[in-house]
């Protein structure tokens, strides 16, 4: 697998991609939640997070038509060029302290193009490996993007350390973003010919405003079908939509315990302690993802699928009872770290679904049909969070009724995983 060069070259073209989405998206993060002449509550986490990836989520059906018809190689190189583009007036707003609302549009932009790159990554990669091999490639490739995410993340910290807690730290943050997402343009359109990543083959697409908008309507329908006769697939997918909202739960409780309720004031006024702590949780999320990385081809294989689902799906059961018991700083690392081995291991086996049952046709599609379901699912257990959740975050009730969201999931996976298994390994 890694001596295939179109594939090293594609996890370049992920790694610099999503390492530049964690510098970008910290930098803008830390510029609103945690900047200390603001008072900010529960309900604007979710609010900023629907601002910016909610017309991303909402954009993607119509994505994976285009992924179906145009060079993907195209589509990759061309998405992280404008991107590199667009990050810089958003550098320069922040950095001027202009209203939130100026370079949240262009963060807007940049989040929402990055739905052609991640559904665009995703469609190509049946390319790049022999299928005997692709459940190890998706698995080490998905994972590889997620920590390079989190590391993004993570080194955000140390650049806004070093600038300071301010305009100037959070707006040179950011700006790293700009060389990696050229890097990741250049790489792109360097290493293949025009069609090397797909589509295998292109529907007629009419060149009127009109026909184009029934083609796509048309497309999706026809995704839709194709989607409901691998119900393996299908089912899957919903496992994982209702992780994201019941994760979404999870993301709002933990950044508003660690800004409110762990936060010292006097001593970090700037937020150094809240900081320091979510850095230590994004990086125990990154050596989650890692772990799944490296059992879930494994233990897909010797459970098969469908009960690898359900055997993690239990253990974020065990994980959020147990932390309700004890709600400390400790324990909400510890606690990341294996909730984040369940969530990187339904990616992997949602992702190896869709490309082991899906026709190439309505790869690309069906790619962005599941990365919109990933991110409203989010979106919306953040909102149903900030209804019941108190402004310090401290509810431990509340991670017992999550639990109880999952064994509902689990249960009703178990039974439904046995007659439409995810995939099949032959």
């Amino acid at each position: 697998m890694f001596r295939r060069r179109d594939f090293r070259r594609l996890l370049t073209v992920r790694a610099t991609s999503q390492l530049a989405d964690g510098f970008f998206q910290a930098g803008l993060a830390v510029s609103v939640f945690f900047n200390p002449t603001k008072q900010v509550e529960p309900v604007a986490y979710a609010i900023a997070f629907s601002m910016l990836i909610g017309p991303y989520s909402l954009l993607g059906p119509y994505v994976g038509v285009f992924l179906d018809r145009w060079s993907r190689r195209d589509v990759l190189a061309i998405s992280n060029g404008l991107r590199a583009l667009l990050v810089i007036p958003a550098v320069l707003l922040i950095w001027g302290q202009s209203a939130e609302w100026q370079w949240a549009i262009f963060a807007m932009l940049v989040i929402t193009i990055n739905r052609f790159v991640l559904a665009g990554l995703s469609a190509s990669q049946p390319h790049t490996v022999e299928k005997a091999h692709l459940v190890t490639a998706n698995a080490f490739a998905t994972t590889m993007g997620t920590i390079c995410y989190g590391a993004g993340l993570g080194a955000s910290y140390l650049v806004i350390q070093l600038l300071g807690n301010s305009s100037t730290g959070n707006a040179g943050a950011a700006a790293v973003a700009v060389p990696l997402y050229a890097v990741s343009a250049v790489v792109a359109w360097l290493s293949y010919r025009r069609m090397a990543l797909g589509p295998d083959e292109t529907e007629l697409v009419s060149h009127t405003i009109l026909g184009q908008i029934v083609a796509i309507s048309k497309g999706m329908i026809h995704g839709f079908r194709h989607l409901w006769s691998r119900r393996g697939s299908a089912y899957v997918m919903f496992v994982q939509a209702g992780h994201r909202m019941l994760y979404g739960f999870l993301a709002v409780m933990t950044l508003a315990v660690f800004r409110e309720y762990y936060h010292d004031p006097i001593a970090y006024p700037d937020y150094e302690d809240t900081l320091a702590w979510l850095a230590a949780i994004a990086a125990a999320g990154q050596v989650g993802s890692f772990i799944s990385a490296l059992i879930t081809p494994r233990m897909s294989r010797w459970l098969k699928p469908g009960n690898w689902v359900f055997a993690l799906l239990c253990l974020l059961i065990v994980v959020l009872a147990s932390l309700g018991l004890g709600m400390v700083e400790q324990a909400f690392v510890i606690g990341t770290l294996l909730v984040n081995i369940t969530s990187q291991g339904l990616k992997i086996v949602t992702d190896t679904s869709i490309q082991s049952n899906i026709e190439d046709e309505y790869r690309g599609r069906l790619f962005s049909l599941n990365d919109t379901v990933f991110n409203v699912s989010f979106i919306l257990g953040m909102f149903l969070c900030v209804t019941v959740l108190p402004q310090d975050g401290h509810a431990p009730w509340l991670l017992y009724a999550t639990a109880g969201g999952y064994v509902v999931l689990a249960a009703w996976y178990r039974l439904t995983s046995k007659r439409f298994a995810p995939y099949v390994i032959g």
